[in-house]
């Protein structure tokens, strides 16, 4: 950043940020040091490992991989880095060094903090529900029935089709004005029940669901949301159901069975023996999820809410309900006339986070992962 932060007349904002670059600049230095000493002071262990002959033949393997990950990783990474520092309006080429600017306006953006909260929240439900209901699929598709491998095979579809097309079925489902498969089901529903029986149901629902029995799921800020995480939690299914019928194949019968020979209930041995032995797929799937739930999503709130979603009340009705942050930093980053470097910092913003995530992950909840019996 060329020392920027520095200089005399910034904002403290921008020296605070500075400080922090220099700081995690200067641990980054001393991450190979750190390696090397932890290597040396390690226990020592037998060498089973093979050798290769030749020392250029590992390099010329890895070579393919090298070059894949310059052009397609590391390079767009650095540049993003680099367009973060500046001001540069989509797709014009000129741009100017801008130092930390573009992060200060992101601290001062409420609709960037809306979409934030929105980010946060849509994440959390989508990682919830996910693993809840595929667990509880995955131990129904485990049960000895006929054509058992069948089912399995039909719970893992959707996760083979894109999030694009995902968003096309799900808006066929919850389109309004009658078109919508859903709404048709609920009114032709509440239609066929007696109006002593439907008229409470419809009182008491449409305290909980605006618009009963036909919700606006796209135009009411408290349930455009809920679409989102229906269709993403949908999408995501046929994967988490995959790993848990692994895992739940892997569980030792003879576990299961002295529980139940000392008098352990079906949901006892479930909570005690099964769920911890489960343990190793639900904190990988724990972390693939959160990444889904923040980089995934975008293709399917392009097509079911291009716009956003309806309205906040917040950042003067500027803020949409579903604008979550890789929504909202491609349409600042791609849509012309834009400040392409203010979607860049956003992609480090969210790089950031997601790592953050990762590593509180890692750092936290691995310990009570049970990776033995």
């Amino acid at each position: 950043v060329k020392h920027c932060t520095y200089a005399p007349g910034l904002e403290r904002a921008e020296y605070r940020m500075g400080l922090v670059v220099t700081a995690l600049s200067a641990l980054l230095l001393l991450v190979p040091l750190w390696t090397l000493l932890r290597t040396r002071s390690g226990p020592r262990t037998p060498d089973r490992s093979g050798h290769f002959h030749n020392i250029a033949l590992p390099y010329l393997f890895l070579l393919p991989t090298l070059i894949i990950l310059i052009l397609f990783l590391y390079y767009p990474a650095v540049q993003i880095m680099l367009t973060s520092l500046q001001r540069k309006i989509f797709p014009l080429p000129q741009a100017k060094f801008s130092c930390m600017a573009n992060y200060v306006s992101l601290k001062d953006d409420q609709v960037y903090r809306d979409s934030f909260m929105s980010t946060l929240q849509i994440t959390g439900l989508i990682v919830i529900f996910s693993l809840i209901v595929a667990l509880a699929i995955a131990v129904l598709a485990s049960q000895k029935v006929k054509g058992a491998s069948i089912y399995r095979t039909l719970l893992i579809w959707p996760y083979a089709i894109s999030p694009v097309v995902t968003g096309v079925i799900f808006l066929s489902m919850f389109q309004e004005g009658g078109i919508g498969v859903l709404n048709w089901a609920i009114k032709g529903f509440m239609d066929l029940l007696p109006n002593g029986i439907a008229n409470p149901i419809n009182s008491s629902m449409a305290d909980l669901i605006p618009g009963w029995p036909e919700p606006h799921w796209f135009k009411d800020a408290s349930l455009a949301p809920w679409v989102i995480v229906a269709s993403a939690v949908w999408n995501l299914l046929g994967f988490n159901i995959l790993f848990y019928i692994a895992g739940l194949q892997n569980i030792p019968e003879d576990l299961l069975e002295a529980a139940s020979l000392d008098g352990a209930n079906q949901f006892t041995r479930f909570w005690r023996i099964t769920f911890p032995l489960l343990s190793p797929f639900t904190f990988f799937l724990l972390v693939t999820n959160i990444t889904y739930s923040f980089y995934g999503i975008y293709g399917v709130v392009d097509t079911l809410m291009p716009s956003g979603g309806p309205r906040l009340a917040t950042a003067g009705g500027q803020s949409g309900a579903t604008n979550v942050l890789i929504f909202k930093l491609y349409n600042d980053s791609f849509n012309t006339g834009t400040q392409a470097g203010i979607g860049a910092a956003q992609a480090v913003m969210l790089f950031l986070m997601v790592a953050a995530f990762t590593i509180l992950q890692f750092r936290f909840i691995e310990r009570r992962v049970t990776y033995e019996a």
